[in-house]
């Protein structure tokens, strides 16, 4: 008797690792591996450069700390496309108090935007947002806020959101940071045309580097140098921008622990139920064998 039921534990078990192997490897990735739609998150930068300040006419050195909040509108979202409400604002970062963001009125504040975009929850490029977002909605296309999971060694679309396109992302190389492997993404604009001021159009300049977690798309660190100019070859602003240390470590942190989660379930899961399972079914079933056999001999 003892032999019986050890034998059908050992069948059920091996059956349920058999069934979770499966589910993990062919089902729970599709699940998984999908931007979350809580996602609220607060990016910091900093940095300095020059401006034009429009009261004195005169190009004047700057220190700027900006500050990006991207929230999901999970009502809007659904199982493939995700919607963003994303807002920047950069402030002259003289005075150490300054808050994260001022009003338009302030002298010390030197941009603010606010938009809205959808993306593939899979793979983080651009999708058709007029299903999900009512009203005027500006088209995007490329990668915006994020790579896709288990990004590829190869160049990506990548969206400007001064030239309204898409622009290529090229792929550097590998970079270790906090511990963590990194591809190195290079974004390279040159005395291109777009509306450096509202109603005006200008020359703009971007040069802008992406480290990313490859495994679940994470932009881990980012530093940027962005240049425009009026028409006739005026400065605007000559900006150098940059995760601060504590962002770079704590997205580094954060992708550790994602991935970990995912590895765990997709990687591991697998690993042991289809290797252990079927150890387990056969053992269970030789088990059940013998003791039939054992019975009909006592019966015998």
């Amino acid at each position: 008797m003892v032999r019986k039921i050890v034998s059908w534990v050992l069948i059920g078990l091996g059956a349920f690792l058999l069934v979770a192997a499966v589910l993990a490897a062919f089902w729970a990735p599709g699940q998984l591996e999908r931007t979350p739609l809580d996602t609220d998150t607060t990016t910091r930068l900093e940095g300095g450069g020059q401006k034009l300040n429009p009261a004195t006419g005169e190009v004047e050195d700057i220190t700027v700390k900006a500050t990006s909040e991207s929230k999901a509108d999970s009502e809007r979202s659904d199982d493939d496309g995700i919607v963003f409400v994303s807002s920047t604002c950069a402030v002259l970062a003289d005075d150490p108090d300054v808050p994260d963001c001022v009003a338009g009125t302030d002298s010390r504040l030197v941009s603010a935007s606010t938009e809205v975009f959808v993306t593939d929850r899979h793979t983080g490029a651009s999708i058709d947002g007029s299903d999900y977002v009512e009203g005027d909605y500006e088209q995007r296309e490329g990668l915006v806020n994020k790579w896709p999971f288990n990004a590829e060694k190869k160049n990506y679309l990548y969206w400007d959101n001064m030239l309204k396109r898409a622009v290529t992302a090229e792929y550097v190389g590998t970079e270790r940071i906090e511990g963590l492997e990194t591809y190195e993404f290079h974004v390279l604009i040159d005395e291109e045309t777009a509306e450096v001021v509202e109603g005006v159009d200008g020359r703009y300049s971007m040069d802008k580097s992406l480290w990313i977690d490859p495994r679940t798309g994470a932009i881990i660190r980012q530093t940027q140098h962005e240049v425009r100019k009026l028409p006739d070859g005026d400065l605007i602003l000559d900006l150098e921008l940059a995760f601060t240390d504590e962002q770079v470590k704590n997205n580094a942190e954060e992708a550790k622990d994602n991935g970990s989660r995912l590895d765990l379930v997709t990687g591991t899961v697998p690993l042991v139920g289809f290797v252990l399972g079927p150890i387990l079914l056969i053992a269970g079933v030789a088990l059940l064998l013998v003791s039939r056999r054992r019975d009909g001999e006592h019966a015998a």
